[in-house]
């Protein structure tokens, strides 16, 4: 396979996001010590830099047909890669903890082309047995499936249980008054706030106490004309006063 040095280089220091990073220990072909490299994997490339701020790579590893395995070495966390072939080369890496050797380990293994192309065939086959809606798959039943329907909500269901109410609600001094609607007959039932009854049905909320007549106080009349007495009375006060202001109004100008 024919690689352009120039843009390897590119697409190593690019701003592309690279899908894993960090220090490794990598093993010499011909020496047997261990270099600490700084590497970046990149799809099914992964290059090595000598310093985390170098601007060009030292090598690349094109990860195609080939194996991800742990190995024994005088370095702990180490991992091999080994290619098919009798003269292929044996890249031989060292973790420096137990999580980034499993973390390397794992993204070096799904890099492959040869992976993906697994994965979408098994994304495909998915896909397939839904469309079919085979037993095995998670389509279910090869039956069509029908309209759909909405499912009544809560406040339908509560809705179909509750009385139907009078057209018009009896009033008391312009205000409605609830006992009258539901149950009034019953002695009120002073164990909760509101809630249902026993029957299931929703009890009004309860009317609050009558305002009781004081020693001084004149009992007003319960009656509609009360209000239209108090309208009239405030209304000629207003009158009154609005008289009183133009008049001085008039009388201060020259």
């Amino acid at each position: 396979m024919k690689l352009n040095e120039r843009s390897l280089a590119f697409y190593a220091t690019c701003d592309s996001p690279a899908d894993n990073s960090g220090f490794l220990y990598k093993r010499g072909e011909r020496h047997t010590a261990y270099h600490r490299r700084w590497f970046v994997l990149k799809g099914n490339m992964l290059f090595y830099f000598e310093e985390r701020d170098s601007r060009e790579p030292v090598g690349v590893i094109v990860l195609e047909g080939c194996n991800v395995e742990l190995c024994d070495s005088a370095e702990n966390f180490a991992f091999a890669i080994r290619f098919g072939g009798s003269k292929s080369r044996t890249y031989v890496l060292a973790a420096e903890s137990q999580a980034a050797m499993e973390s390397w380990v794992k993204s070096l293994s799904r890099a492959s082309f040869d992976y993906m192309r697994l994965v979408v065939r098994e994304l495909e086959k998915q896909l397939q047995e839904m469309s079919q809606g085979l037993p095995g798959g998670c389509g279910g039943s090869q039956d069509a499936p029908g309209p759909w329907k909405p499912k009544p909500s809560g406040l339908e269901q509560s809705q179909e249980r509750l009385p139907a109410l009078p057209a018009v609600v009896p009033k008391e001094n312009g205000c409605a008054v609830w006992n009258n609607v539901l149950g009034a007959d019953r002695p009120p039932d002073t164990s909760s706030c509101g809630g249902h009854d026993e029957e299931g049905t929703p009890r009004p909320p309860p009317l609050p106490p009558r305002r009781r007549v004081m020693n001084g106080e004149a009992a007003v009349a319960e009656s509609p004309s009360t209000f239209c007495r108090l309208h009239e009375q405030y209304s000629r006060e207003v009158a009154r006063l609005r008289q009183d202001w133009q008049q001085k109004r008039r009388g201060s100008q020259p």
